[in-house]
């Protein structure tokens, strides 16, 4: 309807705008409470479906400011985004702003091309598990934890248990499996861009220049001016985001706001906290 309306329209007024969807990522990847939705597979989907199906758009964009998260969403996400490309045949361009490590990075390489800013963060292609030791304060507090299984190694690191080597081992096992396809993904999708530098993979990090010499980049840009100078001045940015909860909604069934929703909200605020904390951020 709307292009039969266009030809009755002068010339002028009847070309149409380059329509370039733009989709943001942005905080850790798989930390998800009732008040504070994280980057999940669930959340992007719909937002992802919706970018790749505007027919006439020539690219869809990614705008990535991420400090990791869930090696397992990370990787759900890059799929989909894989799929959908392939699908339309519509190229991506990946936008990073701050931050764009270890999950953050797996979901850029899904892109086609990745664009920084000088001063981004890019990297941290690695696996880390963080946790604490609290069997010397139990002690103290005279403390006395009972834990009960069906399996001898059911309770494998246990924060409230000395720490057993054949524990460690099993979990520096199960990421290096991760860390291995993690290596493969990124060399599958960058190829020979990439350096030959051996920390490439060591989990280090870098500013987007460097980041360009090393492959793991391509160019230096930002969303806007990338898109004007591709598609055109009057190329038209059109953002792909979720609705905005209304306020005073109810909550879903089962949730707590008073317990559940404000306890976990606040852990999920200090994890992620501390996994921008690592990047000076």
């Amino acid at each position: 309807m709307l292009d039969r309306l266009r030809s009755f329209l002068p010339a002028r007024w009847s070309k149409s705008k380059p329509v370039v969807p733009v989709v943001r990522l942005h905080g850790a990847i798989g930390l998800s409470t009732p008040l504070r939705p994280g980057v999940t597979m669930a959340g992007m989907a719909p937002l992802l479906e919706k970018a790749f199906s505007i027919k006439k758009a020539p690219a869809v964009a990614l705008v990535i400011n991420s400090p990791g998260g869930s090696p397992v969403q990370s990787h759900l996400i890059f799929k989909r985004v894989r799929a959908l490309a392939e699908e339309t045949g519509k190229p991506v361009l990946v936008f990073v702003e701050d931050v764009c490590a270890s999950g953050g990075y797996m979901i850029a390489v899904a892109g086609d091309e990745i664009f920084v800013d000088e001063h981004s963060i890019v990297g941290s292609i690695g696996v880390v598990s963080q946790g604490f030791g609290f069997v010397g304060l139990i002690d103290k507090l005279g403390i006395d934890r009972r834990v009960h299984t069906s399996g001898e190694r059911k309770a494998i690191l246990d924060p409230f248990r000395p720490e057993r080597q054949e524990d460690v081992d099993h979990l520096l096992h199960l990421q290096e499996e991760i860390h291995a396809e993690f290596r493969d993904l990124v060399t599958g999708r960058r190829g020979d861009l990439l350096s030959d530098d051996g920390d490439l993979f060591s989990g280090l990090f870098w500013t987007g220049r460097t980041a360009i010499g090393l492959g793991l980049a391509d160019q230096v840009g930002d969303v806007r001016g990338v898109i004007r100078q591709r598609f055109g001045e009057d190329a038209e940015l059109r953002l792909i985001a979720a609705p905005r909860p209304l306020p005073f909604r109810r909550p879903p069934a089962g949730v707590d706001l008073k317990l559940e929703g404000w306890s976990a909200d606040l852990l999920s605020a200090l994890e992620e906290r501390s996994m921008w904390n690592r990047f000076g951020l």
